[in-house]
């Protein structure tokens, strides 16, 4: 088993080249494939919910969004504990809790999904707890920081979160081709609808087995969990994880605080819903329901006694900080579109391309099945993939150019991607042969996900630059809290707009908050006199 490290300097040149380099590496080359696997079970819903429709699950697509959505908002949610679970409990015991409890989700999925006829609020239990994979990024992002020297803290920071982002990836390719096969026994489903893979078409009548969408996850979480209980470290230096006790007093912490994410999440949640859907009814709006969730999370973990609270209270200075916020800002504009688009994507395309746009009677309608449209399963990883396949390149990048300056040329390009993809919808949705729009919306939705990586990866070096190396692991967890509210914002508002037949409009308000932030990174680190200069 891995020691707790109690010196740990990786400014020191000679620790860093006698040790420190061996060790940090080990302990990113666990990270990743554990943070893999929580994109992975936090986002299968994109793709579960589309072989949901094609197998006819008895839900209307308005109820397959909510999955989404429940897991999107509990995922960012759960971010805001996991940002200070490294101070209080060290980063071997965190990653290796954080990543067995995934099995919790991924295993109740694959049973429930054996049922056609399981009620939507088991599912929804069971998105609700894949949030768990949605937090795990920001414990990750806030321990490998903290490994890693400065001038290597975009390549190190890009690596972790862009192979780490693979997961989204990684299960929009596998999950459709282990639903194939009868790898994990049980029943198969018959399509209903054309489905997809990687590699084509699958008719309809095919047999199915959804339920290896959650087995195939618990089978490879297991050896990560092993590897992280023996590879990794808990660095106890001062400014890392100075007081964490014994291993199950840490995991009493983690698993008091996750619950505290999890009743703000539900709360939240029960505020927005449906009654249909199991919600209050109310229907708040989204805008003002978040900001009380991110603020109840905030000060319930600050009502935990003893020595959390007073870690907490050293912690919470981050938000004494201006650039806290204008990188919150910032980072959600990246992250936060890469993970949200991410999300919709599988299902935009389903629900544009897979229907046929008609006028009957006068109305406009779009629930006739498109024979010729394209399989959004064959074409859903494509975005998170070059999403990911990039963040390392503009953490690179960025390491040579200066953060600010390479954020500031793709939000630009985010800009008008975003533009193009929106007139794009608009015409494919009212067309009866909306696949003749599909080859230029896909084209650039992928310039927008290539955007999204490379200013990912700039952002990491700006904060790195920005803040001392004790703020900057709880900044990097913060800021990538907020930014994965983009998991639950983006479904919701596509889901919205594509109910009110104008699906465009969501591109176009992201394409304005997109503009915000060319302002924000502008006054901040680029104008003349800018607080710091092209970080």
């Amino acid at each position: 088993m891995a020691k707790d490290i109690k010196v740990w300097d990786p400014e020191d040149e000679a620790q860093w080249n006698a040790t420190g380099k061996s060790i940090a590496t080990r302990n990113l080359w666990i990270s990743i494939p554990a943070l893999l696997c929580g994109f992975a079970v936090w986002l299968y819903w994109g793709i579960i919910t589309v072989q949901m429709l094609n197998l006819g699950f008895k839900f209307e697509q308005s109820e397959l969004f909510t999955l989404m959505a429940i897991a999107g908002l509990t995922g960012a949610t759960l971010r805001i504990p996991s940002t200070f679970f490294i101070r209080i409990a060290g980063g071997r015991n965190t990653i290796f809790l954080t990543t067995a409890l995934l099995i919790i989700p991924a295993l109740g999925t694959g049973i429930l999904l054996r049922n056609p006829d399981t009620p939507l609020w088991q599912f929804q239990i069971m998105a609700l707890l894949s949030g768990l994979g949605g937090g795990n990024f920001a414990s990750s992002m806030s321990n490998i920081s903290f490994f890693f020297p400065k001038k290597v803290q975009g390549f190190s920071l890009g690596m972790n979160a862009g192979l780490g982002n693979f997961g989204v990836t990684t299960m929009q390719i596998v999950v459709p081709l282990v639903m194939t096969v009868a790898i994990f026994g049980g029943a198969p489903m018959e399509l209903v609808r054309d489905s997809g893979t990687l590699i084509g078409k699958i008719p309809a009548g095919a047999d199915t087995y959804l339920q290896n969408a959650g087995f195939i996850w618990v089978a490879i979480l297991i050896p990560i969990v092993i590897a992280a209980w023996f590879g990794m470290n808990n660095l106890t230096a001062d400014h890392v994880s100075p007081n964490i006790g014994s291993t199950f007093a840490a995991f009493g912490k983690i698993i008091g605080m996750l619950l505290i994410g999890f009743i703000t999440s539900i709360f939240g949640l029960w505020l927005m819903l449906p009654e249909a859907v199991g919600g209050s009814g109310m229907m708040i709006s989204k805008w003002i329901v978040l900001p009380i969730v991110i603020v109840l999370t905030v000060y319930a973990l600050k009502m935990i006694p003893g020595a959390i609270r007073n870690s907490l209270n050293h912690q919470y200075k981050i938000f004494n900080n201006k650039h806290t916020w204008a990188m919150t800002i910032i980072y959600t504009m990246t992250f936060g579109s890469f993970i949200g688009f991410a999300a919709a994507f599988g299902l935009s395309i389903k629900v544009i391309f897979g229907f046929q746009h008609i006028m009957v009677d006068g109305v406009m309608t779009h629930n006739m099945a498109n024979p010729d449209g394209p399989s959004a399963l064959m074409f859903a990883w494509t975005g998170p993939f070059i999403g990911a396949l990039i963040r390392p390149v503009g953490g690179m990048i960025a390491d040579k150019m200066g953060g600010a300056k390479v954020t500031q040329i793709v939000s630009v390009v985010m800009v008008a991607s975003a533009l193009g993809v929106a007139y794009y919808m608009k015409q494919a949705y009212v067309s009866a042969t909306p696949q003749d729009y599909f080859v230029p919306f896909l084209g650039l939705f992928l310039i927008l996900f290539a955007a999204t990586g490379i200013g990912n990866g700039s952002t990491f070096r700006t904060i790195a630059q920005v803040f001392n190396k004790e703020q900057a692991g709880p900044v990097l967890g913060w800021t990538s809290a907020v930014a994965a509210y983009g998991a639950f914002i983006i479904p919701k508002v596509l889901g919205e707009q594509i109910k009110a037949t104008t699906p465009e409009y969501a591109l176009y308000g992201f394409a304005v908050f997109y503009t915000v932030c060319i302002f924000i990174n502008w006054w901040f680190y680029l104008r003349p006199n800018a607080y710091v200069k092209n970080p």
